[in-house]
């Protein structure tokens, strides 16, 4: 199971805490932010809910998976936000670390897994350049099918394979909108299968469909497992009692600390290199959601997320952490329990710098210095709170992410924004389009044309 320690929040103990009047209050702000989820439930537009009891959209990625095994050595996403962040997490947390260097038997026979999350030229004709194209799988990612970075590098893609002459349809995969867009008639017009993201599930909270679960399936994790760890903590997700529901706490806890003292940037720092990535897949959902103009007002809100990655942080920004502006919460994640650990060796005993070390293990030192930085934080009057996962593997690693979704949904309540949209990102895609060419995009060239020209005057 996942456990949140909240101690280290709550003022006084902690003095620059959530104050106690406020947490008092923290029963009617959940109260009213769980109605807003189950209106929006009742409405079907939380589809990621129902995504661990979809077996029928699961069947999609491991169908696909049967009829492929063994036909590639390296599988390319090419994504971009939502697309590319999961698949990287689910890769690094559930696969061996430096999965694609190992071998081909240290990999059971899966393939690598590379993912193009920018259009950046040298790495893409540099991982172009390595591969043999005859044994690659293409994953192209996009509901719409119109996302520019993801379209520009298919089209790159697909010129490749056609002038070498292997098969798209052997060699590409779509998963996008089950209808609309870009890609589903493409895909029937020339036989390319494509796999379902569901309509009602945006994005950033697509990673229990097959944009995070195909390239999951593909390099051998047990998605199985995944979708049951998100499915046993969904109920506990939607418990009607904050003090039972362990995302809609999360969410009050950090709504509160930002809202009433001053926290306005929220750090994520697992002490597992295995999670280092689930730290980039939240800052992307934290942010995307949440900040926002509010619905029924003119005020801009929203915290700031951050990643961080303990221990190797303590040594550049948990300095920050401890004495810079107390405007921040630090969410540590800690992993008790480990697969493999590495007992130090007792050597250099008459060496006081290094003789205390040994006999201990790897892994108590992490976990010891989790500890030591919660309570150094503590006790310099800065918030933090601990989740601690039993282990890392999928169930866990499933409910981690359904919990932090949910959280996003009561957040995206209590500051009064609608965290399934992202407005904010249209009007730079709309001059990307005009300056582009894009025909449907001549209203977004008139408004960039007002804007001021580079001054010459201006530049250094």
């Amino acid at each position: 199971m996942i456990h949140l320690d909240y101690t280290n929040m709550l003022a006084p103990g902690v003095k620059g805490g959530i104050p106690k009047t406020e947490w008092q209050k923290a029963e009617k702000l959940f109260a009213k932010a769980h109605a807003v989820l189950e209106k929006r439930r009742d409405a079907g537009e939380l589809g990621f809910l129902d995504l661990p009891a979809d077996s029928v959209l699961h069947a999609q990625s491991v169908d696909f998976v049967k009829r492929t095994r063994g036909k590639f050595d390296d599988v390319v996403v090419l994504g971009i936000g939502g697309s590319a962040l999961g698949p990287i997490a689910l890769r690094t947390a559930l696969r061996k670390p430096q999965w694609n260097t190992l071998d081909a038997g240290q990999r059971d026979m899966r393939p690598r897994l590379h993912v193009l999350d920018n259009l950046d030229p040298t790495t893409i004709t540099a991982l172009l350049g390595r591969l043999k194209l005859e044994r690659t799988l293409f994953v192209v990612t996009s509901k719409s099918g119109g996302t520019a970075e993801t379209m520009a590098q298919y089209l790159v893609v697909r010129e490749r394979l056609d002038a070498e002459q292997v098969a798209a349809k052997d060699h590409i995969i779509f998963i996008t909108d089950p209808r609309k867009g870009a890609l589903r008639p493409l895909a029937i017009a020339e036989k390319i299968p494509a796999l379902d993201i569901p309509e009602n599930v945006g994005g950033r909270f697509s990673v229990l469909t097959p944009v995070g679960v195909l390239p999951a399936a593909l390099i051998g994790i047990d998605t199985a497992q995944l979708l049951a760890g998100a499915g046993d903590i969904a109920p506990h997700c939607l418990a009607p009692k904050l003090r039972d529901n362990p995302a809609g706490t999360f969410a009050a806890l950090q709504f509160l600390a930002d809202a009433k003292a001053g926290k306005h940037i929220h750090v994520f720092m697992p002490y597992s290199d295995a999670l280092r990535d689930m730290a980039a897949w939240f800052v992307q959902l934290w942010a995307e959601s949440l900040g926002k103009q509010e619905q029924k007002g003119t005020k801009h809100v929203g915290p700031t997320p951050l990643g961080a990655l303990g221990a190797t942080d303590q040594h550049s920004q948990v300095q920050l952490f401890m004495e810079g502006p107390a405007d921040k919460t630090i969410t540590l994640v800690s992993v008790p329990r480990r697969d493999k650990d590495v007992e130090i060796p007792k050597l250099h005993q008459n060496v006081p710098e290094l003789a205390y070390l040994g006999g201990h293990s790897l892994g108590e030192v992490l976990d010891i210095e989790r500890r030591a930085t919660a309570g150094a934080l503590a006790r310099r009057g800065r918030p933090n709170m601990t989740l601690e996962l039993e282990a890392v593997d999928a169930w866990h690693i499933g409910a981690l992410m359904m919990l932090l979704e949910a959280a996003t949904i009561y957040a995206g309540a209590m500051y009064g924004v609608n965290p399934l949209d992202q407005p904010g990102v249209e009007l730079g895609k709309q001059f990307t389009y005009a300056m582009l060419g894009r025909k449907d995009a001549e209203a977004a060239r008139k408004e960039w044309e007002k804007l001021p020209k580079p001054n010459p005057k201006y530049r250094v």
